[in-house]
C-alpha cells in the first residue's frame, strides 16, 4: 500500500526523495590515521547490492525503506575475512520479531516457512518510532492513505470532467414542418453525415442544412466545481506529515521570509533525528571492517552540515557569543 502511495501521489514520492538527498554526507574518524584512510576508501568503493557502490548508496536506500515502511534491514556480506558487499534486504522476504531478553530476531521466509538467519551478528536493522513493546516501526506515510484517496478521487474527477468538457460534444437539432415528417429520418441521416464531414475537415468548412437548425455544446452550461481549495487542504495534510517545507516541493504557497527560515530550521531538526537512527548502522559496519582488518574498533561518525546556511548561522552565533563575552569582561574590569 505504501509503495502504491508513492507511485500514485507524486508529492509523497518527491518528499521522500528530498529527505534522502537532504540527509547529507558523513565522515568516519578513527584514532589510527592509517585505519581512517583505508576505511574511507572502503566506504567509497564497497559493493552495494548488484549494481551500486559506496556507503552513500546503501544508506540512501536503507533510509528510504525506513521512511516508507517503518523498518529497514541490511546485511554485511563477507567473503573470507573481508566485507565483500552490503545488501539491502526487501522486507517482503523477512519477518521481524522480538526475541528473548529484548533482542531482535530476524527470520527469512522460504516457501512460507520462517527460518532464522544464520548470521544475525551481520544483520543491520532499524525501526522508525516503534510503539511501546513492539519491534515494528511506524511508516512516515501512516495516516496518508485516507487523505491520498480523497486527493486521487479529485484528480480522477478533474480528468473525467476534462474528457467530457474539454473534448467538446455538440447537440444538433432541427424542427421539420408537418409536410416533411415522412422524410424526417432521411433528413436527419443526411444532416448527420454533413455534420461529420464538417467536423472531420482540417480546414474551415461550412455546414449546410435545411430548416431551423440549432447547435449547442453539451455541458457548456454546467459549472465544474473549483478544486483548488480542497486539493490544497489535502496537500497541506501531506506536507505536514512528511515534514518537508512546501517551497522545496515546488508549491508556491504564500509565506514570509521568516516563516521559510523557521520551516528550514524545523527540517534541520527532523534530519538530525533521522541521522541519530542511521549512525548506529554506519558505526556497526565500520567497526566490523576495522576488526576484520586487525585494527581497533573505535570510530566515530561525524555528519556534515546540512546546508551552507547552517554554517553561516553557526558562525554568526559564535561571533555574537564571543562579542557578548568580551563586553561582559569589559564590564567586570570597569567594576573592579
Amino acid at each position: 500500500m505504501y509503495r502504491a502511495l508513492r507511485e500514485n501521489v507524486p508529492i509523497i514520492d518527491a518528499s521522500i526523495d528530498k529527505l534522502r538527498r537532504l540527509i547529507g554526507d558523513f565522515v568516519v574518524n578513527c584514532p589510527n590515521q592509517k585505519a581512517e584512510k583505508e576505511l574511507a576508501y572502503f566506504l567509497k568503493n564497497v559493493k552495494v547490492n548488484a549494481v551500486s557502490t559506496g556507503m552513500d548508496s546503501f544508506i540512501g536506500l536503507y533510509f528510504e525503506e525506513l521512511l516508507t515502511y517503518g523498518n529497514a534491514v541490511g546485511e554485511i556480506v563477507l567473503s573470507g575475512d573481508e566485507i565483500y558487499a552490503l545488501y539491502n534486504a526487501p522486507l517482503s522476504d523477512i519477518v521481524i520479531e522480538e526475541g528473548e531478553n529484548l533482542t531482535l530476531q530476524i527470520s527469512c521466509l522460504e516457501e512460507g516457512k520462517k527460518i532464522p538467519c544464520r548470521y544475525p551478528q551481520l544483520l543491520l536493522a532499524s525501526a522508525l518510532n516503534p510503539p511501546a513493546g513492539q519491534v515494528e516501526g511506524i511508516s512516515i506515510l501512516r495516516g496518508l492513505p485516507f487523505v491520498s484517496g480523497i486527493l486521487l478521487k479529485i484528480y480522477n474527477t478533474i480528468g473525467t470532467n476534462w474528457d467530457r468538457a474539454g473534448n467538446v460534444r455538440f447537440a444538433v437539432t432541427t424542427s421539420a414542418d408537418a409536410s416533411s415528417g415522412i422524410y424526417a429520418k432521411e433528413r436527419a441521416e443526411q444532416m448527420a453525415e454533413e455534420w461529420k464531414r464538417a467536423m472531420r475537415s482540417h480546414e474551415v468548412s461550412d455546414f449546410v442544412a435545411v430548416g431551423d437548425v440549432s447547435i449547442k455544446a453539451i455541458g457548456a452550461d454546467n459549472q465544474i466545481l473549483d478544486s483548488e481549495i480542497p486539493v490544497r487542504q489535502m496537500l497541506e495534510q501531506v506536507v505536514a506529515k512528511m515534514g518537508v517545507p512546501p517551497f522545496l516541493l515546488g508549491l508556491s504557497w504564500s509565506s514570509t521570509e521568516r516563516m521559510s527560515s523557521q520551516q528550514a530550521d524545523i527540517l534541520t531538526s527532523e534530519l538530525d533525528s533521522y541521522r541519530r537512527l542511521l549512525t548506529p548502522v554506519i558505526e556497526k559496519i565500520c567497526r566490523t571492517w576495522l576488526v576484520l582488518q586487525g585494527y581497533e574498533s573505535e570510530c566515530a561518525v561525524e555528519w556534515n552540515e546540512i546546508t551552507m546556511q547552517d554554517e553561516v548561522d553557526h558562525a554568526n552565533a559564535r561571533y555574537l557569543n564571543a562579542k557578548s563575552e568580551a563586553i561582559e569582561r569589559e564590564w567586570k574590569g570597569e567594576e573592579e
